[in-house]
């Protein structure tokens, strides 16, 4: 396979909502550039991109898939992601890896959950973006409405950069035409538009436009074009129909043509810095001859191949039989095999320069969001973390064969590395171990694919609630820890005092002890045994955040004082500290989302009052349907899949994300504390 030089890879990302049509995009995509003889279908479960057993009985994307593709003299790397809100952390990790963002919007459904937040979380992350709007052929599309929305939903700088013309079976190109027949609007009022917004990025442009009034050539118009995606002065519209191939060209085109590079799009916010130090802002460099920089932002625990580690180069060139470092790790691993992915196809390469999408297998130490790099002077280069919703939906899990418990965690931890947003709990105090993910179809899937490619069946049931206790004001607490016992003994005393902190801010541990009054030797001791008391929870069970400890004195004995007594002294002078500092207890606050037909929402809106919800507002969505959001307490939704199918006939959907923690009522707070001293132990 030749090697691509940098200045002609691009880097592409689809996101955007559910059954929008990346997937059928994608196989267009490869289709029309050779990459692939025969297109598949979603339907018929035989795409690229959709390989996994489950993607094709459930009929959408569950995990990004990687292609390439050769079009016009540029190699495209492209990620499909998923859309639907349960896999977005698959989508959101995708961002890492790439250079544009083409948010894929279907006619028929309009501006969807994760297509806004999709759009925004690329800009946030400086990616050059171009809104694709498929099935311009549907039946019921309204085009020019939806431009309309698009461009006040999302900014006045979105232009159209080409049109559908006849009947939605072609579309013009707007850039290298002034005039021409399209389906809507004004071929020439679009092309001056577009060539008013691209030359408002060069002076010496303009002004020689404005003078002479000759459209500048479109090798002159290239850099200012660059140059407006890169500052999001513009983000063009495209339309297409992947199923029949309209507009699907001049998609191609645009990438080839538009998008940026790896030196034209905005640099990744790498930074030097580390554990303790002020980070430094460091910017790669896509020069195939320096050190290499790579950024791992896929995981896959292939069942055949092991562990893979799929990253994109920034800097340098990755070599087959290369020593690479991971992170700050001392050791190197031999690069024994190079990959490049084209869906479940893994294809060996020599090497990878920057721009290009790879992966490496078997290596232990590669974990979601490493830095991959080949000397020691990379060491503490790190990439800015993208921002993942919190896993909120949970379910404690049981193996049903006694035999499969020692393998429980093991798979699960394997879960765990590929997916930045499904988490593993083990709670020892209820014996339970509880999976986390953003919505009951992630965590269905997680739980089809423990049964299907581990053979693991598990009994599930609703987990405890993640609560948390905190403190509303300044309290003292003090514990002399005293034990003989024949020999040694065991001395500690610590006095110290709470404050609280705002809300998310966390824990704070301050020694101002002075004297010696606390050997120094001893204060990791008194901090394990704070940490201790608020991990475990003092008035409810649940640990306690969002507070200042501050020990100031203490005494200690020249051959009794012992870490333990030091640890079990703060332990104890820390709970007693919470205990007169007025706790409350906080539970989680989500945000959500219910998609149902319009005759339901009226019985939605209030079976979510009744459940101490707060609906924030409604929006009509085509197909008769309506969005219902707003804020209700995850203990609240237990039942809700039940609920939900029952009031909308089995038609409703809903996802949710983390918003914040709030004060639980006093009832349940008082309920909360009595189950907690009914099976705690005696502290005292």
């Amino acid at each position: 396979m030749t090697q691509t030089p940098s200045t002609h890879i691009r880097t592409v990302a689809l996101v955007g909502h559910g059954a929008a049509g990346k997937t059928t995009l994608a196989e267009s995509l490869l289709a029309a550039t050779g990459a692939i003889t025969n297109r598949g279908t979603v339907e018929k479960g035989n795409t690229t991109c959709d390989f996994d057993t489950m993607e094709k009985e459930f009929g959408h994307s569950l995990q990004t898939a990687l292609v390439s593709m050769q079009w016009a003299g540029a190699q495209v790397h492209l990620i499909d992601t998923p859309g639907y809100p349960d896999f977005a952390g698959q989508a959101i990790a995708a961002l890492a890896g790439v250079d544009t963002a083409l948010v894929v919007v279907n006619a028929q459904t309009g501006i969807e959950l994760a297509t806004e937040r999709m759009f925004n979380l690329a800009g946030d992350r400086g990616l050059c973006r171009m809104v694709v709007i498929n099935k311009i052929d549907a039946d019921n599309v309204d085009l020019p409405a939806l431009v309309g929305t698009i461009r006040e939903r999302f900014g006045k700088q979105c232009l159209l950069l080409d049109l559908p013309a006849h009947d939605a079976k072609d579309v013009v190109e707007l850039l290298g035409h002034a005039d021409g027949e399209s389906d809507f609007a004004s071929v020439s009022a679009a092309h001056r538009a577009l060539i008013d917004q691209i030359i408002e990025e060069d002076d010496s442009l303009m002004a020689r436009y404005l003078e002479d009034g000759v459209d500048p050539s479109p090798q002159e118009l290239h850099a200012p074009f660059e140059a407006a995606l890169r500052a999001g002065h513009l983000i063009p519209i495209l339309f297409v129909s992947a199923k029949t191939g309209a507009g699907v060209p001049q998609l191609l085109d645009a990438l080839a043509k538009l998008a940026p590079n790896p030196a034209e799009g905005n640099a990744p916010p790498f930074y030097r810095g580390e554990p303790g130090e002020q980070p430094q802002a460091f910017e790669a460099q896509p020069d195939e001859a320096l050190h290499v920089l790579a950024h791992v932002f896929k995981v896959v625990m292939d069942p055949f191949i092991g562990k893979l580690g799929v990253f994109r180069v920034h800097q340098g060139t990755v070599r087959k039989d290369a020593q690479l470092f991971v992170g700050s790790g001392k050791r190197p691993f031999k690069v024994s095999h190079l990959y490049r992915l084209q869906g479940k196809e893994y294809v060996e390469v020599p090497s990878l320069v920057p721009g290009d999408i790879g992966a490496v297998a078997k290596v232990d130490e590669i974990e979601f969001d490493c830095v991959l790099h080949d000397s020691h002077d990379e060491d503490n280069i790190h990439l800015k973390p993208l921002q993942f919703p919190l896993p909120m939906q949970g379910l404690a899990v049981q193996t049903r064969r006694k035999s499969d418990e020692h393998r429980l965690f093991e798979i699960l931890h394997k879960l765990e590395l590929e997916d930045p947003c499904f988490k593993v709990e083990r709670h020892p105090s209820t014996n339970e171990t509880v999976i986390r993910g953003l919505g009951d179809m992630h965590l269905r899937t997680k739980l089809a694919r423990m049964q299907q490619q581990f053979k693991m069946e598990l009994d599930t049931s609703p987990p405890r609630i993640a609560y948390r206790e905190t403190i509303t004001q300044g309290a003292e607490g003090h514990c002399r820890h005293k034990k003989q016992s024949g020999g040694a003994g065991q001395f500690g005393e610590v006095m110290l005092r709470i404050e609280p902190l705002e809300r998310g801010a966390g824990f704070e541990f301050v020694d101002v002890v002075k004297g010696g009054a606390i050997p120094g030797v001893f204060m990791a001791a008194v901090e394990k045994g704070v940490r201790q008391a608020l991990t475990d929870g003092v008035v409810a069970g649940y640990p306690v955040h969002d507070l200042r400890v501050t020990v100031y004195d203490g005494k200690t004995h020249a051959v009794d004082g012992k870490d333990i007594a030091f640890t079990l002294a703060g332990r104890k002078a820390t709970m007693e500290a919470v205990r007169k500092a007025t706790p409350i207890v906080l539970e989680p606050m989500v945000n959500i989302e219910v998609l149902a037909p319009e005759g339901a929402i009226g019985d939605l809106t209030g079976d979510l009052s009744s459940k101490r919800g707060h609906v924030t507002g409604t929006q009509p969505r085509p197909a008769a349907t309506a969005a219902i959001n707003g804020q209700i307490p995850l203990a609240e939704l237990d039942d809700y899949q039940g609920r939900l199918k029952s009031l909308t006939a089995g038609q409703g959907s809903y996802s949710i994300e983390f918003s914040h923690y709030a004060q639980v009522p006093a009832q349940t707070q008082a309920q909360l504390m009595a189950a907690h001293k009914a099976v705690n132990l005696d502290d005292e």
